[in-house]
């Protein structure tokens, strides 16, 4: 089955088959979420996370439980961690050195998605940009404007790099997606 070829590949490094899942799981991640938290915004933080974590961790996924259960049990993980966090820290600001186990998914390579994106003229492209959420505004503004390294984002949004990373491969898609619509 294609999910379970693209999850080896996962296993294995490929920048690619990690988009690919990102983008196959995204939704049904979201969707789950929103429902339990009915807000958007913690929802797709959530998810960020999810993804995050499930990068730097898909080494220990065992393909006897589906693919989809197990992020499902990581955004659940992410979320109950989220209100913990909430509660004991409402005066303390956490940070933690997840950056530094990072799993490497800065793909160098331009997606299809990077030649979409570059093919715009600027002014239509601020305009494309405008349609994402702000947050995803920002990582892209911060990477193809003012050419900051993922690492560079990360430490001026004070998220985690592999945070940095799923919400610009996550921009990039909806971008390239508005860009699609439009033409």
């Amino acid at each position: 089955m294609e999910i379970n070829k693209q999850i080896e590949k996962a296993k294995q490094g490929d920048q690619v088959a990690f988009t690919f899942l990102l983008n196959y799981y995204w939704n049904e991640v979201y969707g789950f979420m929103l429902k339990r938290t009915e807000n958007e915004t913690n929802a797709e933080d959530i998810t960020i996370e999810t993804f995050s974590k499930a990068f730097d961790k898909i080494a220990t996924y065992n393909s006897e439980f589906q693919f989809n259960t197990w992020l499902i049990a990581i955004a659940k993980n992410v979320h109950i961690d989220l209100l913990r966090k909430k509660k004991s820290s409402l005066f303390v600001e956490i940070t933690d050195d997840q950056d530094q186990q990072a799993y490497n998914i800065a793909d160098t390579t331009p997606s299809a998605e990077d030649e979409l994106i570059t093919e715009q003229n600027l002014s239509r492209l601020l305009q494309f940009i405008k349609e994402l959420k702000p947050h995803y505004q920002e990582v892209i503004q911060l990477r193809y404007f003012q050419e900051m390294s993922y690492q560079e984002i990360a430490n001026k949004i004070n998220e985690p790099l592999s945070n940095v990373k799923i919400k610009l491969l996550r921009a990039k898609k909806l971008l390239a997606e508005i860009i699609q619509n439009k033409r």
